[in-house]
């Protein structure tokens, strides 16, 4: 397992140019990673799927860097997940294993996938003939054995076949498809994001669901070898799902404020904000800071009784109250603490994956100093 150490030594090695020394140094608004929070959050998700025997496949979709997919892979995942083609271009370089759990829909997309180097294991998630039809074809043209994972629409009412008999079907067309190769289904749980303690019910519900889907498939002589699900607020009660084999948490390598907000995790497991500086106080009651939609993203919080755009790391009681492109409001009303111009303040965002896919670099720190930087490769299209 890796050590902090072991993690701020990938860092130093992640940049050709010397990094700043402080904090101090960074221009704002800046993307922050505190490794030493960073290195927990990664280690306890290890240590949870190897004492529950699932393996572990997270989305790359929360960090966007090859270095750190480098470090999941290194604590024993058996590979990743992405949701496109630039994703799945860029962490080619670390994972030898990649799941494309987003339905490759367009023969430009198929193209760029399958032109993926040859040692990589692809496998792709989808949920209709339509698109299996297209992806058998563009697999046998490229002469390339491809994966397939039927999703499955078990309450997110996103993606997924809705019926357990539109899966067997979907499957038993995968089986015997010339240019696919059927390995089982995935579905993704993210409508569940009550509380922690209060997700009994849903998991249950999730699990007698899942349970009607599997009976199914294995009826009809189409047991799935991989059975991937998985979501951070939910991660920790994976082991509580009958058949699953693998799960792809994305946002528990930094987790945000909701996550927090929900129990999935404690505000100290927070190893993301946005430095930003304090640049007018003119108003009464807030102060403005610059970092707004452009830093943080204009994401609504998704928690009980909670409001903003982010809330201050060390004061979790002061809240963005409102964005625009280059501007962030803190509210002061609940607080008497008065910054002044060009004090810095770091903001734990309501969702860590927009913020990030906002930024072109990663700093990485312990305390106030800056241990090194890494470019989100995987931005972008």
């Amino acid at each position: 397992m890796a050590s902090s150490a072991g993690a701020a030594t990938a860092w130093a090695g992640a940049t050709g140019r010397a990094a700043p020394r402080t904090l101090d140094a960074l221009e704002t608004p800046a993307a922050v990673v505190d490794l030493d929070r960073m290195t927990a959050n990664l280690d306890r998700m290890a240590v949870y799927v190897r004492a529950h025997g699932l393996a572990l496949r997270p989305h790359i979709k929360t960090h966007k860097t090859p270095e750190l997919a480098a470090e999941q892979l290194r604590r024993g995942a058996v590979g990743v997940t992405v949701a496109t083609p630039r994703e799945a271009e860029v962490m080619a370089a670390v994972a030898d294993d990649i799941l494309v759990a987003y339905p490759p829909v367009g023969r430009p997309r198929l193209d760029r996938l399958l032109a993926l180097p040859e040692h990589v294991r692809l496998t792709i998630a989808l949920d209709s003939a339509d698109a299996l039809a297209a992806l058998d074809a563009a697999a046998r043209d490229a002469g390339r054995e491809v994966g397939v994972l039927i999703e499955l629409d078990l309450g997110m009412r996103r993606c997924g076949v809705p019926t357990p008999e539109a899966a067997v079907a979907l499957a038993r067309a995968a089986a015997e498809a010339r240019g696919v190769a059927y390995r089982g289904v995935m579905f993704y749980p993210g409508h569940i994001r009550e509380p922690v303690d209060e997700q009994g019910p849903a998991l249950e519900r999730l699990n007698a669901d899942l349970a009607r889907f599997l009976d199914a498939l294995t009826a009809a002589g189409l047991e799935p070898a991989t059975v991937s699900g998985g979501s951070t607020p939910a991660a920790f009660a994976s082991h509580a799902l009958d058949g699953l084999t693998e799960i792809r948490p994305g946002t528990y390598i930094f987790n945000d404020r909701t996550t927090a907000l929900i129990g999935a995790c404690s505000w100290d497991d927070c190893a993301y904000t946005i430095l930003a500086t304090v640049v007018s106080t003119a108003v009464p009651g807030q102060a403005v800071v610059d970092a707004g939609s452009k830093a943080l993203a204009r994401e609504e919080i998704r928690a009980p009784g909670a409001t903003g755009f982010g809330a201050l790391l060390d004061r979790p009681h002061v809240v963005v109250r409102a964005t625009s492109e280059e501007h962030g409001i803190l509210d002061l009303s609940r607080t008497d603490w008065r910054p002044r111009v060009g004090d810095r303040v770091r903001i734990v965002p309501n969702h860590v994956c927009v913020s990030v896919h906002l930024q072109d670099r990663l700093w990485g720190v312990r305390g106030e100093e800056v241990v090194g930087e890494w470019t989100v490769a995987a931005r972008g299209r």
